[in-house]
């Protein structure tokens, strides 16, 4: 779907009367009340409903998804919903309907359900994580994306660090040093990749750090799909290792004592652990730089595009590049 600059600006002043009339015009009774969560690449708000329980609704950036991709989002959600899987699935319409439109707007509403960030202390934390991105992967590996992105080097990092050095995001005096360690990163990338070997890829959550998820009594639930894409397992379980490499190590043999229990786990991705670390690096620049435009961006991270921070992402990088020579992590 293309968008005018009017609409995206429209989408970057996104005003109350908006949220609240998109929100009756599906028939809830609206009580006035409008929270903005922390949300950037949406615009996503907890709305009050007369006699009920609040709602979340989300608005989803122009130019970023065609509605194929979100609908997929959509049907992925309820897919793992219907075999309850604690994610929180849109709500829909007695047509079946879960993306809407509203003055030139796309937007989903969603339940508005609790909990608090997970601390993961190990042990029974990770068997219970592992736990539920195994129920999630035996019902992503059921058949496949047909409009979602996947996981790969060209888009996460090459893309990535090409945009910002053809933008003009890396400082002069900073871009050779960093033009020459990301061309010294790409081939250990790529020999990473063929240690892995040929990948099964599958329909994977995308984006499973701590803030993704919340954590009651009942234990974990996705809040959002946002970024699901088809990638290998993998990318769904190295965002929660961290530490020194025998952390690492328990952590993963953990996740893992609860992941297989639901579905089978290929050891040769633990090739992939710094790979995807380092891709991610990358992805998360460009995307800053991609999202600039948005007066919510300058705001809400200031220390992006100065001298310090590319000097950080440097050595960051420096010290990917150590870890990408390391021996993989071991599952015993």
């Amino acid at each position: 779907m293309t968008k005018s600059p009017d609409e995206i600006s429209d989408f970057y002043d996104l005003g109350p009367s908006e949220i609240l009339d998109a929100v009756e015009m599906l028939g809830l009774k609206v009580d006035g009340s409008l929270l903005a969560l922390n949300s950037y690449e949406n615009r996503v708000y907890r709305v009050g409903i007369e006699s009920d329980r609040p709602v979340v609704v989300k608005f989803y950036r122009p130019q970023r998804w065609t509605n194929e991709t979100i609908l997929e989002e959509h049907h992925f959600a309820l897919e793992l919903a219907e075999v309850d899987i604690p994610v929180v699935a849109p709500l829909q319409g007695p047509d079946g309907d879960s993306l809407y439109f509203h003055a030139g707007h796309r937007f989903a509403v969603f339940p508005c359900l609790g909990g608090r960030t997970p601390e993961l202390n190990g042990g029974d934390d990770y068997v219970l994580m592992g736990r539920f991105i195994g129920r999630i992967h035996a019902v992503g590996a059921l058949k496949a994306f047909k409009h979602r992105p996947t996981v790969d080097i060209d888009s996460y990092a090459t893309q990535s660090y090409q945009y910002l050095l053809e933008k003009g995001f890396v400082p002069t005096e900073l871009e050779l040093a960093y033009r020459s360690l990301v061309e010294d990163v790409l081939p250990v990338l790529e020999a990473s990749y063929q240690q892995a070997g040929a990948l099964r890829n599958i329909r994977l959550h995308g984006d499973c750090h701590a803030s993704n998820i919340l954590w009651t009594d009942q234990g974990p639930h996705f809040v959002d799909l946002d970024d699901c894409r088809t990638g290998p397992a993998i990318q769904d379980l190295w965002m929660l290792l961290n530490g020194s490499r025998q952390d690492m190590t328990a952590q993963i043999a953990d996740l893992l004592d609860g992941y297989t229990e639901f579905y089978e786990f290929e050891p040769r991705e633990l090739h992939l652990v710094e790979a995807l670390r380092t891709m991610r690096l990358l992805h998360y620049s460009a995307w800053l730089a991609r999202r600039w435009d948005d007066p919510a961006f300058p705001r809400t991270f200031p220390w992006f595009n100065t001298n310090r921070y590319w000097e950080e992402q440097i050595l960051a990088l420096r010290e990917q590049f150590a870890m990408l020579q390391e021996p993989a992590l071991v599952w015993n």
